[in-house]
Formats: structure tokens, sequence, C-alpha cells
């Protein structure tokens, strides 16, 4: 969408303050988000190293890089306070800032803000008008409400996803770096702006939340729902005989690996097979129907094996477009940046740091306004002053507060 869709019309979320009082990914990147369409920020982080998520990036998982990347990506258009919430005057200053503002997003386990009086019933007094939105690992009440959660062991090891990743016979599946976590941020996001809409209506602020748990839960929803009535689930086939043939991945003759989905199978069957130069399949009596061609998966397999490493995967991307089949290759990380259709569907975002000129935009896209580009994440404490001045205090209760050892 062009940057004229909304001529004169500012940011949907600008005015909008926001104090992300977080660390590492699910919860700020919710923030991370709200910034994107004009939100002000405000990152509260401890002095000294701030939120450990800054030096995440040399993380082994990570890829490894000669920049800050994930930090450049997740602090984007940020302000950062360094605040001591442990200290009596740091907390209170804190108070100052929740006041003014609008959300308020927290990720400590429930034993940690009730301690740090920073529970949604120790700071609704402060400001009733505040959207409170906590992120947790497993949910806020029962056996397990304080134990801290990752996405690895909350979202994806908890929910069964990795158990239904893995082969039969081998091991689970893995995860990858923050994947349960930006999915979890974009529903608390959803919950913030259910909230916020709410309070346009009533005027009343409010807790809202989520957890790790209950999102892995809902991503793996067609295997949970399942179980709830009974339903068992066999370990996943190798790719050589897969519970369907046309649900499956293929090598072209070049080496490129893809998919290709048949569905609905009555429709496209037929398709499929002309688009492939197999019409015969369709007269065997193998394959001709939707549960003989699941009862003979693996020979439809080899079959279609044999058919792929005939060509490269540009005649076969070519043959799927022209019959309408779904096909896609399967990229590698390094494909995915220099996509075109990526940059159509507005998956990176320019940014105002220099060495790190493209980042990777929420997904949320507005046919009425244009993400804001990515300014640079700050360093820690780069806003304490001016923040804590916004909130009222003066040059000599900001000196109060550093020689109080509550700022960074």
């Amino acid at each position: 969408m062009s940057e004229d869709a909304a001529p004169g019309e500012p940011l949907p979320l600008a005015g909008i303050r926001v104090l992300d009082v977080g660390s590492f990914i699910a919860a700020p990147a919710a923030a991370t988000a709200m910034g994107d369409w004009g939100a002000d920020v405000i990152k509260v982080e401890p002095p000294g190293a701030g939120d450990p998520y800054r030096v995440n990036w040399k993380n082994p998982n990570y890829p490894q890089a000669k920049v800050n990347f994930p930090w450049a990506m997740d602090g984007r258009n940020k302000r950062s306070i360094a605040l001591d919430l442990k200290h009596p005057d740091g907390r209170a200053a804190l108070d100052r800032l929740i006041a003014g503002a609008d959300v308020m997003i927290v990720n400590f386990p429930k034993p940690a803000r009730e301690r740090l009086r920073l529970d949604w019933p120790q700071v609704e007094p402060v400001n009733p008008r505040l959207i409170y939105a906590s992120l947790t690992g497993y949910g806020e009440t029962g056996p397990e409400a304080a134990t801290p959660g990752f996405d690895n062991n909350a979202y994806f090891a908890r929910a069964g996803i990795l158990e239904a990743l893995g082969y039969e016979g081998g091991p689970p599946g893995f995860s990858l770096p923050a994947q349960g976590d930006r999915a979890t941020a974009m529903t608390l996001l959803s919950a913030i702006m259910i909230a916020l809409y709410r309070r346009e209506r009533t005027g009343k602020g409010g807790w809202v939340g989520t957890s790790l748990y209950a999102n892995g839960a809902w991503s793996n929803a067609a295997l949970v729902a399942g179980a709830l009535v009974g339903a068992t689930r066999c370990p996943a086939p190798p790719r050589e005989r897969p519970r369907s043939a046309l649900l499956n991945p293929y090598r072209a003759a070049d080496g490129r690996w893809f998919t290709v989905v048949v569905a609905p199978e009555a429709r496209s069957w037929p398709i499929f097979c002309r688009a492939i130069g197999r019409a015969d399949l369709l007269e065997d009596p193998r394959f001709a129907e939707a549960l003989p061609r699941r009862q003979n998966a693996a020979a439809l397999v080899a079959e279609l094996d044999r058919v792929f490493a005939a060509h490269p995967w540009a005649h076969w991307r070519a043959a799927f477009v022209a019959a309408g089949v779904p096909a896609a290759p399967i990229n590698h990380v390094s494909e995915v940046v220099e996509d075109e259709q990526a940059e159509h569907a507005g998956i990176f975002l320019a940014t105002e740091a220099p060495d790190v000129p493209r980042t990777v935009a929420s997904p949320v896209r507005l046919g009425f306004a244009t993400m804001r580009k990515a300014g640079r994440a700050p360093e820690l404490g780069a806003h304490t002053e001016a923040i804590l001045r916004e909130a009222g205090l003066d040059d000599a209760a900001i000196a109060a507060l550093q020689r109080s050892g509550a700022l960074g």
C-alpha cells in the first residue's frame, strides 16, 4: 500500500504510550508491533546490562553475524529508561510513568510481579484507565503459574508440537529461535487492541494476557482438539511412506526440494496428474480413488519421485502455475530475503541503522496506513532523563534518583 493511502492522517497508534516492562522476546515483541504503527514505546530496563535480549545475538542457536540484528529488530522505535525497580525510589518513579501510560506490558512470573508491586491489583489504583497486559509461560493460576517458560518448553514441548514433529521411531522434533515467542506476541497485541477498543467505549482499563502454553495449544489445536474427544494419532511416518503422497515434499532434478498440495483431492487429482504429464495414473487402480491412494502412498511416492527427478524445479514450477496446483520451493532463509514476493508482501522493513539496513516487519497490514521506518534500537538508558522529565520530574528530582542508585 502506498504511503499516501490516508494523506494527512497520523499513524493509527500515534498518541498511545506503551511501557515495555519485559525481557527477551514474546512480550516486548508485542510492544515492537505497536511501535511500528506509531505508539510511543518506553522500554523499562534494569541498570547495568539491561534486557538480557540485548546480547542474545551471541546465542549459538542464532545465525552468527557481526552486527546485533536481533536487538535492531525488536528494539526498534523504542526509547530506553534504565530504572531499578527493586529500589523504592526507582519503583516510585515507575508509578509516575504508569500514571501517564495507556498500555503496560509485563512478562515477569506472578511472584516476581507481586514482589515488585507490578501485579494488576497493585497497579490499577495508579491508573485505572491502563491496559495491563501480562505474558506468562503457563498461565496466571495453577500449580505451575510461577514456573518460568520459554517458547521451547512452554509453547513447543508442553503443547505437544515437538512430539508431533518427530518421525516414527525417531526423537522429537526441535524448535527454531523465538518462533513461538513471535506468534504469541501477536496474540498479546490482539488482547491489547480489544482492551483499547473497550476503553474507547467505557473509559475503563483492565487486565489482559496470554501464555506461551495457551498459544502452543492453539497453534496445535487440530491435534489437541482431537485428543479432547479421544482421537488417536500415530507417529509421523517417513517421507517415503507418508499418510498422503499428495501432501509431501519432493525433489526436482536440480536438487531443489519443494512441497505440493493436491487438495481437495476429488477435483485436484486429475489436474495434478495432467500437469505432471502422468494422466495414466488416473487409470491405475492403486491411485484412482482417495482411499487406495492413501493405502498405496509409498508406491505413489516412488512414482512421483521418478517423475520429479526428470526435470528441474523451474520446469515444475511453471507446470504447477499453469495448472493452478499449489506448490512452493522449500527455501533457505538466504533466498527468502531476496524473494521478490516477500518484498510485495511487506515482509521487510527499512531501518535507520546503516549496519542493519533492513529488518523483518511485524505481520499486520493496513490499507489506510504505512508502517513507519524502523528507528534505531536504543542504547541502554539513552532516554532516561527525557522520559522522567515528561513524567513531571525536575532536574533536582532526577539528580536525587541518580544519587540514590535508582537510575542506570
